[in-house]
């Protein structure tokens, strides 16, 4: 497997030591709530309003309510799909709205930000069907599916993955390239890191990961392929971006799905960030990085021919 395909992801400078910091001292002031829907409100909270310049209108595509966030400049003939974070259990316009506004503009075009049904109320396979019948509404639409690009962060990464498996599966052309940022594509939690780097995750928990994957799964094999993508087969993908921090439990599932991509001879690219946690482009109003992270990925939606077909584009920043 060929490796190094993208440029060096950019290396810490004493400012972004600076702001981690900062981070690092917030997310330990914080106290997360033991029910999970007092988990949600708290999860909301960590949300930034959307910029005043992008466009936001709500809309229903597939049956699944969403909103259509839309920057300055966005080429009408492109859209994207973001499907949020949140252990298929938190996550909503409120808390990740401001993300995927900056994630529409760096990839210069609108985003849909689908409201998928969540759990305990909404088990498996219920946020894969809805992620599935929205972007089917748009190929219904008309749209080409060359013109679509597909994105999502931690349970949504990993939904998102799932999703194109059962597109695939269905017969349905998948998208133009899709990215995903700290993807959870293993819901029986195998990897190494979820042992060596709890310690030093700030934001994530064995306990929590496996409440909200009991939550979901409800009584389902973790190690199902539409919930847990790592199992399933991988052939036939777009080509695919993925970033992860490296101080994160779930830094296994993004090493190990990225192998897995390439052995399929999927183009696909990690990075892999120093010192950043989970999914720190939530943090874009605090961190440098974050918004340099989310103009790269941008920057790969717009052209996501950076890895080419049966190779793995392995890139790890050094502190």
């Amino acid at each position: 497997m060929s490796l190094v395909h993208r440029p060096d992801v950019p290396a810490m400078s004493p400012a972004d030591d600076a702001e981690l910091a900062d981070l690092l001292e917030m997310l330990k002031a914080d106290d997360w709530p033991e029910d999970l829907f007092e988990g949600r409100e708290f999860y909301d909270q960590w949300g930034t309003p959307v910029a005043a310049d992008v466009r936001v209108t709500e809309r229903e595509v597939g049956g699944v309510p969403a909103y259509l966030l839309t920057p300055p400049d966005a080429d009408p003939e492109r859209i994207g799909i973001w499907l949020h974070g949140g252990g298929y259990v938190f996550g909503s316009q409120t808390s990740h709205g401001s993300m995927v506004a900056e994630a529409a503009r760096s990839a210069g075009c609108a985003f849909l930000h689908p409201q998928y049904r969540r759990a305990p109320e909404h088990k498996f396979p219920a946020p894969v069907e809805d992620a599935v019948a929205v972007y089917a509404a748009l190929l219904d639409e008309g749209r080409d599916p060359a013109s679509v690009v597909v994105a999502g962060d931690s349970a949504g990464g990993g939904l998102l993955l799932a999703a194109l498996l059962a597109v695939r599966d269905r017969g349905l052309p998948v998208p133009a390239a899709a990215a995903v940022v700290s993807p959870w594509t293993d819901l029986a939690g195998t990897g190494e890191t979820f042992t060596t780097k709890e310690d030093i995750d700030p934001l994530l928990s064995r306990s929590v990961v496996d409440d909200v994957a009991e939550a979901y799964l409800a009584g389902n094999a973790p190690e199902t392929p539409y919930a847990s993508p790592h199992y399933g087969d991988v052939h036939g993908f777009p080509p695919v971006l993925i970033q992860v921090g490296e101080r994160e439990m779930l830094h296994s599932d993004s090493e190990r799905f990225a192998a897995k991509l390439a052995a399929a001879g999927s183009p696909v690219s990690l990075e892999v960030w120093p010192g950043m946690v989970h999914v720190w482009h939530l943090h874009h109003s605090r961190l440098a990085k974050a918004r340099e992270a989310l103009a790269r990925l941008g920057a790969f939606l717009r052209e996501p021919g950076t890895a080419a077909p049966g190779e793995g584009a392995r890139n790890e920043g050094t502190s």
